[in-house]
């Protein structure tokens, strides 16, 4: 291999994961020191392989979104990053008796499994980078490195693992997250080819592993207890969520799991109805349909709510739950709920004229969505932040929806569903997996629901609609208008553009400054820390050529918890 500058080495994205990184290290209490030296090891290994991938064709045979680079350090450090900062978090609330034991170990189970998800996807890709070189002394030096990383990495996991109990069980469920996260990987670069980069797939994937894994585990747990009266197998999982969260979770991956199984029911019909008759098109279009609603209906009424009560013994159908949650306040929630439709309607009928009658470049009508994410969120947040939630979780379900029904063109609706979102995809999204939306919803929502419980920074559930809303937002239309100075010769984001993001999440944090200072929360303690928080995160964003709603509001929220 080529000898690689220290410019081509350190370039704008990986300089500002760098700092986002030694940031979090600077912030470890001595106690989470072995974690810190964990994603240290992570991150020198994924800045090894991403510079492999990046300076060869060893991985040319996966197909990944064209324009943007691996992104491979970004995408194997955010999460473990997310997880540790919340673990900081949790150690200080802890170390105040504000939550107990298994919270905090709980919060540590999740860091490793996240961590060992990331670096057996990480140790995948080295394999495939010496195995696709031909110099023979590169691919000495890749062995060579890669089974150091792999002896350091195996040694941090088994002096985690043989601290408290269970340590057999530790071992195996963080196995379990990395072969499940390289299978998952696999599946989705092999289905939805050209649709994500590399470091995109990593975050999607270890997300959905940890995500599933999390619900199997509070299952297990549950069989377990059926089973023997003994000590439960995860003492992590021993302590109750709460059923919103529960609700949220089972929806969503029941849901996911869905959209497998009815890939083989329309397949089925597709043979069957074939090879019966040869009646019209529409007819067998209608009778998918069928299937479809069908089969929705039923998981939706009857097996998910099943799930989710068994794992969190509801004391009546959770569907009935959630009516009586809404109807607990029935003014607020139910007129937040005719606010957000108005808004949506209005917004979705303007925005979607505009996108077909004008010649507004479609980047900045797509940053409309991100001002109405604004409206819709930021005034629930303070007001109704559990309601929230709930809607977040909604309105993913419906999100999952309407993608399958598109993605399978389900008679009525597929076509007409297709169209609509066609005219706001761009460059990052396809015809087979349109992800632009769900990243802004998850944007705004993962830091609203990862706040949930107890939370010592009450800037950080704004992490989303701060990030995507405002400073995105104004980072895009402040550069497209008036940008000049560009931060690259091959990019297209300035630093006007740039400076303005900042400034504006700014200013949009001193308008909360009154509400947050009647929680009693403090905010001149902290101004250095939001400034640093507020800075990466724009310098991400003007840097990185990932799919940025997925990424910024980790980094931000990540940021913000320290």
């Amino acid at each position: 291999m080529a000898a690689v500058s220290f410019s081509q080495l350190l370039n704008g994205e990986r300089a500002v994961v760098t700092l986002f990184i030694v940031i979090v290290l600077f912030s470890l209490p001595l106690s989470l020191f072995l974690y810190g030296v964990a994603l240290s090891l992570l991150a020198i290994f994924a800045l090894f392989v991403e510079v492999r991938v990046e300076t060869s064709t060893s991985l040319s045979q996966f197909k990944t979104r064209a324009g943007a680079s691996s992104g491979i350090l970004l995408g194997a450090v955010t999460l473990p990053t997310f997880m540790l900062s919340k673990l900081i978090q949790q150690s200080r609330a802890f170390s105040l008796h504000h939550v107990h034991l298994g919270e905090l170990n709980y919060m540590a189970l999740q860091y490793w499994a996240a961590f060992g998800s990331c670096f057996t996807v990480i140790m995948v890709l080295c394999l495939f980078t010496f195995d696709n070189t031909r110099s023979h002394s590169c691919r000495a030096w890749n062995a060579k490195f890669g089974l150091v990383c792999f002896l350091i990495g195996a040694e941090l996991l088994f002096l985690y693992s043989t601290t408290g109990v269970h340590a057999i069980w530790k071992l195996l469920w963080v196995f379990f997250h990395g072969f499940a996260a390289v299978k998952l990987v696999q599946h989705l670069l092999n289905v939805f080819p050209s649709c994500v980069s590399f470091g995109e797939a990593l975050l999607i994937t270890v997300g959905l592993v940890l995500y599933f894994g999390d619900m199997l585990a509070y299952t297990i747990v549950k069989l377990y207890g059926y089973m023997t009266s003994s000590e439960l197998v995860f003492m992590q999982y021993g302590f109750r969520r709460s059923e919103i969260g529960i609700i949220i979770q089972g929806l969503l991956l029941g849901l996911l799991l869905y959209a497998v199984v009815l890939k083989y029911l329309l397949r089925g019909w597709d043979g069957f109805s074939s090879s019966t008759y040869c009646g019209a098109r529409i007819c067998i279009e209608k009778g998918k349909s069928a299937i479809f609603f069908a089969s929705l209906g039923f998981l939706i009424f009857v097996i998910i709510p099943s799930w989710i009560h068994f794992v969190q013994d509801f004391d009546m159908h959770p569907l009935l739950w959630v009516v009586r949650f809404v109807f607990m306040q029935p003014v607020k929630r139910l007129s937040l709920c005719l606010y957000w439709v108005c808004v949506i309607y209005l917004s979705v009928l303007r925005f979607y004229n505009i996108s077909k009658n004008s010649k507004t470049e479609r980047i900045l009508l797509r940053k409309y969505y991100h001002l109405m994410a604004v409206l819709m969120f930021l005034p629930a947040v303070i007001l109704q932040p559990k309601f929230l939630d709930l809607a977040f979780g909604a309105a993913l379900a419906v999100f999952l929806t309407l993608e399958i029904i598109r993605v399978w063109r389900i008679w009525p609706l597929g076509q007409l569903v297709h169209e609509f979102m066609n005219a706001f995809t761009d460059h990052r999204d396809s015809d087979l997996l349109i992800v632009s939306h769900f990243s802004l919803l998850l944007g705004c929502a993962l830091p609203i629901w990862m706040s949930s419980g107890y939370n010592d920074r009450p800037l950080a559930p704004f992490a989303g609609i701060l990030s995507l809303g405002i400073g995105d937002t104004m980072a895009s239309m402040v550069g497209h208008k008036y940008g000049v100075l560009r931060w690259s010769k091959t990019g297209k984001k300035t630093i006007e553009g740039t400076a303005a993001g900042i400034a504006s999440v700014l200013a949009a944090c001193s308008v909360l400054f009154p509400h947050l200072a009647s929680t009693g929360y403090f905010l001149t303690e902290h101004w250095i820390s939001l400034l640093l928080a507020v800075t990466v995160s724009g310098l991400l964003e003007a840097y990185t050529a990932q799919l940025d709603n997925a990424f910024i509001p980790l980094v931000f929220y990540s940021l913000l918890c320290l």
